[in-house]
């Protein structure tokens, strides 16, 4: 007959273990003798060892009483069953180590290659990595919006860094945004260079879609994330509206107000 201490040395656990079973009624607790000690036979001892058992391969708690006490079929789908979950939980759990290793990749965690691509090209012309970084958040909030679209206008976007206007531009916000220059004359460059680019843009046709121009919520987000970003980008859009642009983030003509007056004969 064995001690508590003796029992939970054999079986390969705890006196803790063992105390904790008895709680939840698991594993009898036997009488004490007559010196005030519980003795436990050989019956505790096969039975703790198959509650460790079970219980490192992983079945729940509240699983392990039905399975100690069923018969061979109904133990077999127990077990299966939990074969089946800890299965799924492998896959969840690769899907998150896939997730994690993406995040050290940078950019490449929440946005599609070309993106990644464009971002890379930003880096080499010389544009800041705070720019970038900024760039790279807008471009996260557009490509959950339109992911299939995001592929479509990337070439484009890249093609435009040709222009030394466009390349000026990203030095210029550059500048200002990373606090190296604070001289309004830059802001009022910058949307100069702006205002000009999108003019052209417009006389060419080169617009959003009508599916596109009409989903109010990615323009008002990127507007959010600029002010977010630096208080000075609310003073870049009021300098585009002045010169008859919506904002800097969305190529649409300020709505002008409509004549009024008598009409004539």
């Amino acid at each position: 007959m064995l001690t508590i201490g003796q029992l939970a040395a054999y079986a390969g656990v705890t006196v803790r273990a063992v105390r904790h079973y008895h709680q939840v009624g698991l594993l009898p607790e036997p009488e004490r003798d007559a010196s005030g000690y519980r003795r436990y036979g050989a019956t505790a001892v096969v039975l703790l060892i198959k509650i460790r058992t079970l219980a490192n391969a992983g079945v729940p708690l509240s699983q392990l009483g039905p399975m100690l006490e069923a018969d061979a079929p109904d133990f077999a789908a127990a077990i299966q069953r939990i074969d089946d979950h800890l299965r799924d939980e492998i896959a969840r759990l690769e899907t998150s180590r896939h997730q994690i290793a993406q995040l050290t990749a940078g950019d490449s965690a929440a946005l599609p290659p070309e993106a990644v691509t464009y971002l890379d090209r930003l880096r080499e012309i010389g544009v800041s990595e705070r720019m970038v970084q900024a760039e790279r958040d807008g471009w996260i909030l557009i490509a959950a919006r339109w992911p299939d679209r995001v592929r479509e206008w990337i070439p484009a976007k890249l093609a435009s860094l040709g222009d030394p206007r466009l390349v000026r531009l990203y030095l210029l916000l550059s500048k200002l945004f990373d606090g190296e220059a604070t001289d309004d004359g830059l802001m009022e460059e910058a949307a100069d260079i702006m205002a000009a680019l999108a003019e052209e843009a417009w006389a060419a046709g080169e617009v959003m879609g009508t599916e596109e121009a009409r989903d109010d919520l990615p323009f008002d987000l990127l507007d959010a994330l600029a002010d977010e970003s630096d208080p000075r980008a609310k003073r870049m859009r009021d300098l585009m509206r002045r010169r008859g642009w919506v904002s800097w983030t969305r190529m649409e003509r300020v709505a002008q107000p409509r004549a009024t007056g008598a009409a004539g004969p």
